[in-house]
């Protein structure tokens, strides 16, 4: 049996294109689609906009996770859960990488006689996440690789659900939108996507299609969601081709960087006037002359509810990216320091 994908049971999370509901497209590492149903057997079928790398989609399912290669182009069915006989079961269904590829949820099968329940609860915090690769949870898989650099990959390595950004939302019982892209930097011109393009957050962070050739651009409705807590962790990137912070932080480029990195933060904060802003990098090796500058920013910007927050081992941490346990140690961190500020959180 079918199940349209606007079913009223059917939970998604994530920046999603829904223009329509029945075929949603999926961008953002992170996204996800949750449901509980009794029976034995479950199927989805996917179209796949491939960009780069091997592309994989997870799930959990009753608990375990799972993951499936994606073909590059066209349909992919795959079997979620497949047993002998019915029982209550419950699916997360999600997307593991960022946008080396795009996806299309074309349909949902449930085995015959199937029964789709009542959803779980679904959290009332609400966190949103402006970051670069580390957010989207990249190579995060490498565990014998923890404070080295990456291996030779294709992809099959990146995992959103191990990124500290998702960790830090379950811990937190609080949803997640991981606007995350590997590469990204604030400013065009910099950092690693799409060259001779190179893409900055400044182009993509109220988008949901926002990766060339991949799909029309679309602009982000943010009445959709209002975080209480936004995380921008970007700043690391920007040094590619070269690293002007670090050999003249007052310099032409250098002060051009952190007006432009004010201006997004103000344009973030008249999305969302109440929400709590809290300005990062991540443990990845950078010269520290870019958390200088973001707090000389968030100091100018003189707004008691954005903050400026630092990790134990901030850019120094690992010369690679950040593997299962640096997530699970960086969002430790995170929790306790928004756990701990002395302002109102998650007031809506």
């Amino acid at each position: 049996m079918e199940i349209t994908l606007d079913h009223e049971k059917l939970v998604y999370c994530g920046r999603i294109d829904q223009r329509n509901p029945k075929k949603p497209e999926w961008v953002f590492p992170a996204t996800s689609l949750q449901f509980c149903f009794w029976g034995h057997e479950a199927k989805i079928v996917v179209t796949n906009r491939h960009k780069y790398w091997d592309n994989r989609v997870g799930a959990i399912v009753d608990g375990v996770q799972k993951q499936w290669l994606l073909n590059e182009t066209g349909e992919t069915e795959i079997t979620l859960v497949k047993e002998e006989r019915n029982r209550r079961h419950k699916i997360l269904f999600f997307k593991r990488m960022d946008s080396c590829h795009e996806l299309v949820l074309e349909h949902l099968f449930l085995s015959d006689g199937s029964l789709l329940l009542d959803p779980l609860p679904v959290a009332k915090r609400r966190i949103e996440v402006y970051g670069d690769s580390v957010s989207a949870g990249e190579v995060s898989e490498a565990i014998d690789y923890v404070g080295k650099v990456d291996p030779e990959h294709n992809g099959e390595y990146s995992n959103s659900w191990y990124s500290y950004a998702w960790m830090t939302a379950r811990k937190l019982n609080a949803q997640l939108h991981d606007v995350a892209q590997g590469g990204i930097p604030l400013m065009h011109g910099t950092g690693w996507v799409e060259e001779p393009i190179f893409i900055g957050m400044e182009e993509m962070w109220d988008k949901v299609h926002y990766y060339p050739n991949l799909a029309t651009p679309t602009t982000w409705d943010f009445s959709k969601y209002t975080p209480h807590v936004v995380i921008v962790a970007i700043g690391q990137n920007d040094s590619h081709p070269q690293d002007f912070m670090k050999y003249d932080s007052d310099g032409e480029m250098a002060k051009k960087w952190k007006a432009h990195y004010g201006t997004f933060i103000q344009q973030i904060r008249e999305k969302y006037p109440k929400a709590v802003i809290i300005l990062t990098t991540t443990i990845l090796e950078h010269d520290k002359s870019w958390d200088d500058a973001i707090e000389e920013v968030c100091q100018n910007l003189n707004d008691s509810r954005i903050r400026h927050f630092l990790y134990t081992r901030n850019g120094s941490g690992t010369s690679g990216h950040i593997r299962i346990p640096e997530a699970d140690e960086m969002s430790d961190e995170l929790v306790d320091f928004i756990q701990n500020l002395d302002i109102p959180v998650w007031e809506d």
